[in-house]
């Protein structure tokens, strides 16, 4: 059991848990970027709208996640080419956010619950639930996969494997 549990805490539980707390700053860092532009802090404008405000923050907190998750949670498993990677990065943050958006647009207009209360459930509850572990294994499986060839563990690999085949040459021409 204690073999299982080490495997499971090595490829998955650890990454899981760093990626909420990234999450979670995300989270915060796009309710409180939205709020305070829909405040109308900075005056009129294309970013003081609800879309508008909404596009800013979720920009601001997905370039935020994806420091986080590159630094911290998968740190081991970045890749040489960040532009590709934060491209990969983003393309999925988008698909998470129609996931959640495709949640609640089927319990609002489809099923007809249309209270703020069922909009919370199904965009905020069960969206977010749904969105955030289609994100979590894409990033851990593809963005930040430790098999990505341009990956720094890759990298480290091909090295190391380098470095093996190097030595038995050199010591087999010292003989």
């Amino acid at each position: 059991m204690k073999k299982i549990w080490n495997y499971l805490w090595e490829r998955l539980v650890r990454y899981a848990l760093k990626f909420g707390v990234v999450g979670l700053i995300g989270y915060f860092i796009d309710f409180g970027i939205s709020n305070f532009l829909w405040s109308g802090a900075l005056g009129d404008g294309w970013y003081e709208t609800p879309l508008g405000g909404k596009l800013i923050s979720v920009t601001v907190a997905t370039l935020a996640t994806w420091f986080g998750n590159r630094y911290w949670t998968f740190r081991d498993h970045r890749r040489k080419n960040f532009v590709l990677e934060l491209a990969e990065f983003s393309l999925i943050a988008v698909i998470g956010l129609g996931i959640s958006l495709a949640c609640l647009y089927v319990s609002h207009y489809l099923f007809g619950l249309t209270s703020l209360l069922a909009d919370n459930i199904s965009g905020n509850v069960i969206g977010l639930v749904l969105a955030t572990a289609f994100r979590f294994f894409l990033y851990r499986f593809w963005v930040f996969a430790p098999t990505r060839a341009d990956g720094y563990t890759a990298l480290k690999n091909k090295e190391a494997a380098a470095a093996e085949a190097a030595q038995p040459a050199a010591a087999s021409s010292s003989t």
